[in-house]
């Protein structure tokens, strides 16, 4: 009884004292607020002025001071840019080395910048919280065979499509994104130039991102680059895009409706408050100068756009309306690319007319060559010294040409008159570094100006092994008259239109003639000259793997492969198949490769050179040199065949020797502790 008394008594006492107890709880929780309120000010102040003194443009950010009751009070202004995060797929590294170049820009403005390839990165968790992290996010996307993305952007790219075609995620889930795109392509591949670049633009389109500029697209194909070549564009691309990342971290709208199209404004000066007070819309982004350089958004956009806003909602009864009006939109765009298209070809009339063709060799790609070991010679030509013309110098031994053949690897010179080539073939030893075409259209030097820069460029790489420990000096003196050539440096030689005058200038310098080619192209293997030893690459026997391994540029490659075949059969020259076998391609369709060697009927696969009981692979030049002059002077009437120049094969050569191929001559040299070469003709 007395425990009930005590707390009766307690809670009587609270009870008239409660105006006192409320009182010190709102004491309390003021002097809290008054705390936490000047804590966070000093944070704010601290972090702002340490922007400010390292001159970072995304502060706008810098601090204000207001007066308010004649009192000085901060105000810290909004963070337009957090950072820039830089998407790239590539397949052979370009679009990597631009990544990483770009991302430089962009630290020099102070800004962070992180740089990822799209094959570590999942969408599905991470890029919808860049609609909230004021980020710029930058693709930079090539586009592989027949359209597709780059294996290490096609997770990326087959999520963003299933995305913005499944309505559970809604139309709105990337909104807030900002986005630009530089897609990387070659429009000789017609059908499917950029299309991993323009999708990607239309499906964040698709998700409400926003562009804060128009696409741009970058073309390897140099003839028909806007710069020149896909560095020069990337190169233009980006400094737009600095200008307008710039512009963005000062928190500048565009002054215009973003009704735009062609890249062109076209809107009045000045903007409605509605629009300018819309932040995160498609328009403020779009890009304020005219970019007739690239190709913008998609036009079903625009005319969207046009037709009452991306995403508004439509009454039935105004389709009517927005059909006539989009109509009209599309009669005058075609109007407008008629005189567009008019105008551009009357201008490229006139290019021609006045022979205004561009150089196979960019200023991009001559450095590329050059750190290579090449020499380039005037616009389109090139000549290197092959690793097995040193080792034989050096009385090493020389490649299997002279094995089989007889040449003198040390008076072999590896030239090419033409850098370009029909095919990207994935195991290409060139890194893809040569431009590709399926016809000329670049300036053409003389063929007697490449063969004479072609032979001193070989002389003078020779000189640098004057005086070399373990050159041999009578091999040196042999090596300074070029007797053998090579074409199979790098390209399609047979693409150059003037082939067959540079192999008669070949042979009337007593060089004799090893022609490479990529059977592309049947006239002009039925229109060659004859050469010394005619080589087809064979890089697989089935139309599926040839499309997978060669990915060729022309639409009828396969026909045009077993057209190239038949020609070949109709030389009476030596020929060869030169067979690319690769573990998992391709050595497994044996079958389908007998059938391809009954159709080219090669010599040095279906072997006829067993003479009386002897070999006879090697080739007796002198008495080549002597039937090419005599086919020559009887203007072609007088032909010859393989077996008219053919020699005896040394026993050394011939298998199951004791020599195994090598020359005895020489002396066997056996590199330790260091990489294959695997580089030669």
């Amino acid at each position: 009884m007395d425990t009930w008394n005590f707390f009766y008594t307690c809670l009587v006492s609270l009870w008239l004292h409660r105006f006192y107890i409320y009182s010190a709880v709102a004491f309390g929780i003021s002097i809290w607020i008054i705390i936490q309120f000047t804590t966070t000010k000093t944070k704010k102040k601290v972090t702002e002025h340490g922007e400010k003194s390292n001159g970072n443009p995304t502060s706008s950010e810098g601090i204000e001071d207001k007066l308010v009751n004649g009192y000085a009070t901060l105000q810290a202004k909004e963070v337009y840019v957090a950072g820039v995060k830089i998407f790239y797929g590539s397949q052979t590294g370009t679009a990597k080395r631009f990544a990483e170049g770009l991302a430089e820009a962009v630290i020099s403005l102070n800004l962070p910048v992180e740089v990822i390839s799209m094959g570590d990165y999942d969408p599905d968790d991470y890029l919808s919280e860049e609609t909230t992290s004021k980020n710029i996010c930058v693709f930079l996307v090539a586009t592989y065979t027949d359209g597709q993305p780059t294996e290490s952007a096609a997770w990326f790219c087959k999520w963003l499509e299933e995305t913005a075609n499944d309505f559970r995620f809604g139309k709105t889930y990337l909104k807030g994104l900002r986005y630009a795109v530089f897609g990387l392509g070659n429009s000789v591949y017609v059908d499917h130039y950029n299309t991993v670049g323009r999708n990607i633009d239309r499906w964040m389109w698709m998700l409400s991102a926003s562009r804060i500029m128009t696409r741009a697209e970058g073309d390897c194909n140099v003839a028909q680059s806007k710069h020149g070549s896909i560095e020069a564009d990337f190169e233009a691309w980006k400094a737009k895009f600095l200008s307008r990342l710039q512009a963005l971290c000062r928190g500048e709208k565009k002054p215009c409706s973003g009704k735009c199209k062609k890249g062109k404004c076209k809107s009045p000066g000045k903007q409605s408050k509605d629009s300018s007070d819309h932040e995160h819309g498609a328009s403020e982004y779009e890009n304020t100068e005219a970019e007739e350089l690239f190709e913008t958004s998609s036009e079903e956009e625009a005319d969207a756009e046009e037709a009452g806003g991306t995403h508004s909602v439509i009454d039935v009864e105004d389709l009517g309306n927005i059909m006539s009006h989009m109509k009209k939109a599309k009669r005058e765009r075609e109007l407008e690319e008629g005189d567009v298209g008019t105008n551009l070809t009357q201008e490229n009339a006139g290019r021609k007319e006045e022979g205004e063709k561009r150089e196979m060799i960019t200023p991009a790609l001559r450095e590329a060559l050059t750190k290579q070991g090449y020499k380039l010679i005037g616009s389109h030509s090139g000549v290197k010294l092959c690793r097995w013309t040193k080792s034989m110098l050096r009385g090493r031994g020389g490649c299997y040409k002279h094995t089989f053949y007889g040449i003198e690897s040390h008076r072999c010179m590896e030239a090419t008159p033409s850098l370009a080539c029909a095919n990207k073939c994935v195991f290409c030893w060139r890194h893809h570094t040569n431009p590709v075409g399926t016809e000329w259209r670049w300036k053409m030097d003389q063929p007697e100006i490449i063969l004479q820069e072609a032979i001193e460029n070989h002389q003078n790489m020779i000189k640098q092994f004057k005086g070399v420990s373990g050159v041999k000096a009578d091999r040196f003196e042999e090596a300074m008259t070029a007797k053998h050539c090579a074409l199979s440096l790098v390209g399609e030689p047979i693409m150059y239109p003037e082939i067959n005058r540079f192999v008669k200038l070949l042979h009337q310098h007593s060089i004799s003639s090893f022609l490479v080619t990529n059977a592309q192209f049947p006239d002009e293997i039925r229109n060659l000259e004859p050469v010394t030893q005619l080589y087809v690459s064979v890089d697989a026997s089935t139309k599926e793997s040839l499309k997978r391994i060669d990915r060729p540029l022309f639409k009828d490659f396969w026909q045009r492969f077993l057209d190239s075949l038949k020609a070949l059969s109709e030389k009476q020259q030596r020929t060869v198949y030169r067979l690319t076998l690769v573990k998992a391609w391709n050595v497994d369709e044996l079958k389908a490769y007998a059938d391809l060697i009954s159709l080219g009927k090669p010599d040095f696969i279906e072997v006829k050179f067993k003479i009386n009981g002897e070999w006879c692979t090697w080739i007796n030049y002198d008495r080549f040199q002597e039937l090419v002059q005599e086919h020559e002077r009887s203007g072609g009437s007088k032909t010859f065949t393989a077996a008219d120049y053919a020699a005896k094969t040394p026993h050394w050569a011939l298998f199951g020797s004791r020599e195994r191929g090598f020359d005895p001559l020489d002396i066997r040299y056996q590199r330790k502790n260091k990489a294959r070469d695997i580089s030669g003709c």
